[in-house]
């Protein structure tokens, strides 16, 4: 008897598309869909099978599209329907799926239920009001952008948001935003979009009678296993009327962001009526070394295998430093992620790829006057907050906006160093950052040394696959020995015949 297929998402390498970012159809220094779908030759050059779009629905932009005010249509700032309908084809046409963000935990103050909410009480148990204690709010929990969770309205009741003021909490006890998600659910996915990544995945259930946390630790997006705002029980019924949606639609893939303590607890976000795959963020986490980076992914496999699901890899994302800066910036940053982009590339189940890490990007230190994002006015401009991994991609020229947009008032300021960096300059370059993104992404696609699940360890820096791929990376100070095979692809020069530090390669 055959092997039944593995679904398509279970190997896929994942493209994320922040789309303010990405490329700029119409001047205003904006990205849009029409920019992502004129530049779809470039992902399909780059070998991606899927994308996935950072939200692109209607909202006001508080907190960059995290604010939703209508699910179900597309901010004029991006487009309109039939724009995304045109980037569906477009990517479609070169086989290459389309996943949105999903929002569920909140929506934008400006949604129809929250102005509802607040010009009639007797409208507001879709979300949390509550009346305050000793003329304060009704407990101590704090936003994860800083500031208490809770804002006072005229009539002395209080609402809880998580994130922004102007990201109120949905009630996830509500029969209404039940029905509400699936209409949203449907209609995305009958107008031809192949799934959603699900935003802060662990949170939407509050715990009963919303008792106070212990303040030590609010580090965004990140939560301690006793934290009561996140990782709660009742999180699971919600994920698996999810997944009972999207089993309408077979083909179709929820991706969730899932920050909480012990495989355990994640595993239990993949279980078979759950989320098809989930993002453990160990990875992000480790630092450039051999233990670090092997407790990583050893305990990512475990996790996944918990839950028999195929494990999900990414090295940064909108959210996070990225990883040229990560590992030290300049050219040893750089070169420990290419590396690592091999090592990531080199593992089991599926790859995300943040626009920009296949350009060797490094964060960018903007000035105070430009930032937007909301953690540097709620962290009392204590916290930089994350546009510094959101400056738009450079595709051309020597100067900003680098192809862009057409006007070089970008909606953050790109710096006047990028020129190298540019997606035409490393085009025409082999030993350039794309190019081996390019290189790296065709071999895992198509030679059979890459197939079967897990890792055997070889070693301390070395691990195997089951189809007879090895991947050795140097994250010491000296040059190592390559095992025995040919060298199928390396991140660097080799020196002798040994691998030098900061350095991975790919031997079969």
């Amino acid at each position: 008897m055959s092997r039944p297929k593995s679904p398509w998402w279970s190997r896929a390498v994942f493209y994320q598309i922040y789309p303010r970012s990405f490329a700029d159809s119409d001047g205003d220094g904006v990205g849009d869909l029409d920019g992502i779908t004129a530049r779809m030759d470039y992902l399909d050059a780059l070998g991606v099978q899927a994308l996935w779009l950072n939200p692109v629905m209607v909202s006001p932009m508080a907190d960059h599209g995290y604010d939703v005010s209508d699910p179900r249509d597309i901010d004029p700032l991006f487009g309109d329907l039939a724009a995304l309908d045109r980037l569906v084809t477009a990517a479609h046409d070169r086989g290459i799926r389309v996943t949105m963000d999903l929002v569920p935990n909140h929506v934008s103050s400006a949604h129809p239920w929250f102005v509802e909410a607040l010009a009639d009480p007797s409208r507001r148990d879709r979300f949390i009001f509550r009346a305050g204690v000793d003329g304060g709010p009704p407990n101590n929990w704090v936003s994860i952008f800083g500031g208490p969770a809770w804002t006072q309205v005229p009539d002395g009741q209080w609402y809880l948001h998580l994130f922004d003021s102007a990201q109120p909490d949905l009630n996830w006890d509500h029969p209404e935003v039940f029905a509400d998600i699936e209409a949203t659910l449907r209609f995305w996915l009958d107008r031809g979009v192949d799934g959603f990544r699900i935003d802060v995945a662990h949170g939407m259930a509050k715990p009963a009678g919303l008792p106070d946390m212990d303040l030590t630790d609010n580090q965004l997006l990140r939560n301690r296993a006793d934290d009561p705002r996140f990782d709660n029980d009742a999180v699971h019924d919600i994920h698996r009327f999810i997944r009972r949606v999207l089993d309408d639609y077979p083909e179709a893939v929820t991706v969730g962001e899932i920050w909480v303590h012990g495989n355990e607890q994640f595993a239990k976000y993949l279980r078979p009526d759950e989320l098809h795959l989930g993002f453990n963020f160990q990875l992000v986490q480790a630092d450039f070394d051999a233990v670090a980076v092997r407790t990583a992914i050893d305990n990512s496999l475990a996790a996944a295998a918990l839950a028999g699901a195929a494990p999900t890899w990414t090295l940064s994302n909108h959210d996070v430093v990225r990883e040229v800066s990560r590992y030290g910036d300049g050219s040893q940053g750089l070169a420990r992620a290419r590396a690592m982009a091999l090592v990531k590339l080199a593992l089991p189940g599926s790859v995300f790829v943040y626009n920009g890490a296949e350009l060797g990007l490094p964060n960018v230190d903007l000035p105070d006057e430009v930032l937007q994002d909301p953690v540097w006015e709620r962290s009392g401009r204590s916290e930089r907050g994350r546009d510094g991994c959101r400056v738009p991609v450079p595709w051309s020229g020597s100067a900003p906006p680098y192809g862009f947009s057409s006007t070089a008032d970008t909606w953050l300021p790109m710096p006047a160093d990028w020129a190298p960096l540019t997606v035409e300059a490393q085009s025409g370059d082999p030993n350039s950052t794309l190019a081996l993104y390019r290189r790296a992404i065709h071999l895992r696609s198509t030679r059979p040394e890459f197939s079967g699940d897990g890792v055997e360890w070889l070693g301390p820096q070395t691990f195997r696959r089951p189809g007879g791929l090895t991947c050795v990376f140097n994250t010491g100070d000296a040059p190592i020995p390559l095992p025995a095979g040919e060298v199928l692809l390396t991140c660097g020069p080799l020196t002798g015949g040994s691998l030098p530090p900061d350095t991975a390669a790919w031997v079969v």
